[in-house]
């Protein structure tokens, strides 16, 4: 067997039917890598800081032979190691590096001696940071689901991919809910870079139909309407525009539903992370209502402590609504008495269905 070099889109097609190892660095994995790879370094963080530093102040032949030094001791273990992994009958595995060099190349000599059948990503991570970045200015059929805080968006769309429509969850990607209260009991955020590589992956797969769990790869997407930044990470600036200039199907709910779904799923939180939640909007909120919001929260009255937010939230909505431009050309209302996902999931394929016809 010999090693293939193939390139970006051969590699992220494969991706999804075999493993993907990336040799770089722990530190440099940990930063960002592609969706779903395994970190296999070929060196330390500060092995490769070494081995750099004589590639670049003396020479190439000493950097390979200090690399070959700390890659000696470790082949035994590498190739346990993948056997762990790379689990398909073809033994096929794909790989990568920062620029498709030399710690690819070890790495993979190495597998393909063993017996595995192994494929190189053509320029590296950084060919595929150069991809990620392109996925973004490409043109989507966008639809985007709206309406004010409290809606069930996220949930409704969640009920959307259970009936095969083709969803992108940007909050479940970015780890954050998208509001002050966003990041209470969620998981540390991805790095933008992180964030932006999940995104692309995604828009890749459902525009080419390669997810096994829809049957829309190449028709509309469905996104939830988001500011450009949720917590601390943006949606990239391109495909943010786009999506502000696409159809909006917006959930209009009677507001003392949407009062008591938020108070369901954030009243439970701690009142400490709640408050710091509120003080964050202090400035925008307003001194007293911040006050009153606060001593309700004390007072376990729950209820009405959201009610001031969520008048502030949906005027703030509101606002955001308005300075779209041609927004109520591009909106159509999707009405509901309560907030029952799985129904209102049902009326907007209903929608969609009738509209397409």
């Amino acid at each position: 067997m010999s090693v293939k070099k193939i390139s970006i889109e051969e590699f992220i097609e494969l991706s999804g039917k075999y493993p993907v190892l990336d040799v770089r660095s722990t530190g440099e994995y940990l930063h960002a890598h592609i969706p779903n790879a395994y970190s296999f370094p070929l060196f330390t963080d500060e092995e490769r800081k070494v081995v750099g530093t004589l590639y670049k102040q003396e020479s190439r032949e000493k950097a390979i032979k200090k690399g070959l030094e700390y890659f000696g001791v470790r082949m035994v273990r590498m190739v346990e190691d993948a056997e762990a992994i790379i689990k398909n009958e073809d033994k096929i595995v794909l790989l990568h590096c920062w620029r498709g060099g030399m710690r690819s190349a070890g790495v993979a000599w190495l597998l393909d001696l063993y017996g595995f059948k192994v494929y190189t990503l053509t320029g590296g991570y950084k060919t595929f940071r150069q991809w990620v970045l392109a996925q973004f200015k490409n043109e989507y059929q966008f639809k985007i689901i709206g309406g004010y805080t409290g809606s069930g968006k996220t949930e409704v769309l969640a009920a959307m991919q259970k009936k095969s429509m083709a969803v992108i969850d940007l909050e479940g990607l970015a780890n954050h809910k998208g509001s002050a209260f966003g990041g209470i009991n969620m998981p540390v955020q991805p790095s933008q870079e992180m964030f932006e590589n999940k995104l692309a992956v995604e828009l890749f797969s459902l525009q080419k139909g390669y997810l096994s769990d829809t049957s829309q790869g190449s028709q509309t997407i469905y996104l939830e309407d988001e500011s450009q930044r949720i917590g601390l990470v943006n949606i990239p600036l391109e495909m943010w525009k786009q999506m502000r200039s696409k159809s909006l199907l917006f959930l209009q709910i009677p507001f003392e539903e949407r009062l008591k779904f938020i108070s369901e799923h954030y009243g439970k939180g701690e009142k400490e992370k709640l408050v710091n939640a509120i003080m964050r909007i202090k400035k925008r909120l307003g001194g007293l209502e911040t006050k009153t919001s606060i001593n309700f929260l004390l007072e376990n009255n729950i209820t009405e402590a959201f009610r001031i937010l969520l008048f502030y939230y949906d005027k703030m909505y509101k606002k955001g609504l308005q300075n779209r431009e041609g927004w109520e050309a591009l909106c159509t209302e999707i009405e509901h008495n309560t907030v029952d996902p799985i129904t209102i999931a049902n009326k907007i394929i209903q929608h969609e269905t009738t509209t397409n016809v």
